[in-house]
């Protein structure tokens, strides 16, 4: 009851003061402008960022009230991400990527640069996936699968399984689509991810081994070398990106 009070009170305050709020299908369009992959649609629709987040008021601080804003944003374009052909893992790991960078952010610049950032970022990635060659639901749904359990030793009996297909018809499948063989797929997936952890963080060479599945630090390393034709030290020293 002292809710539902404190609600009609709040929406009484709006409506006498004329609150600006804007319309539900603004957010949304900017939402589908991401989806589509759409770059300069999304940095147009920065124009009305500042409105959007004054037009509801989350926080009586400024700072936390964007914060939170960023953190709602954050979640509903990774849904949208997903449901337009982003990886759950991926689109998921992103956004809390950026809350945490939000977290730690002390000004109201800093968090409106970063929703940008964090918007601009999903529109990029939505648009490599849309460069992509057309792949069936099948296949786009066992490369997912590969991705969310690249420590595990996956068969193509297990994808098969998981995707509801007969084995052979899934290999024959997969192989029509991607141009490779679907063991090397599973190796190619660990090697790239391999490759993010490398340049992103300092993980040790041993934890990523053991995170990707690998037997040990060595089978790591050969198997790096031999798709990238380098080792993960000399790639790493070349590459690193420091998140400080």
């Amino acid at each position: 009851m002292k809710m539902r009070n404190e609600l009609n009170n709040h929406l009484y305050i709006q409506k006498t003061n004329n609150a600006d709020r804007l319309p539900y299908n603004v957010e949304q369009e900017q939402y589908a402008n991401i989806c589509s992959g759409d770059i300069e649609a999304v940095k147009r629709g920065f124009a009305n960022i500042e409105q959007r987040i004054s037009s509801r008021q989350l926080s009586d601080n400024p700072v936390r009230n964007i914060l939170y804003h960023l953190v709602i944003a954050a979640s509903a374009i990774a849904k949208a991400c997903i449901d337009s052909g982003m990886g759950h893992d991926e689109a998921y790991t992103l956004a809390d990527i950026y809350i945490r960078k939000a977290d730690k952010c002390k000004t109201k610049e800093e968090l409106l640069r970063l929703y940008k950032e964090l918007q601009l970022d999903f529109t990029e990635r939505i648009q490599e996936i849309r460069k992509q060659p057309v792949i069936s639901l099948h296949i786009r749904k066992c490369i997912d699968y590969i991705y969310e359990h690249l420590q595990e030793e996956l068969t193509v009996n297990a994808l098969a399984d998981y995707c509801g297909l007969n084995p052979s018809y899934l290999s024959r499948l997969f192989f029509k689509e991607i141009g490779i063989h679907m063991k090397q797929f599973f190796l190619n997936a660990k090697i790239d991810t391999a490759q993010n952890l490398l340049k992103y963080t300092a993980i040790s060479y041993l934890d990523i081994a053991i995170s990707l599945g690998f037997s040990s630090q060595s089978a790591f390393i050969s198997a790096f070398k031999k798709i990238t034709g380098t080792t993960p030290k000399k790639y790493r020293d070349k590459h690193y990106i420091s998140n400080e």
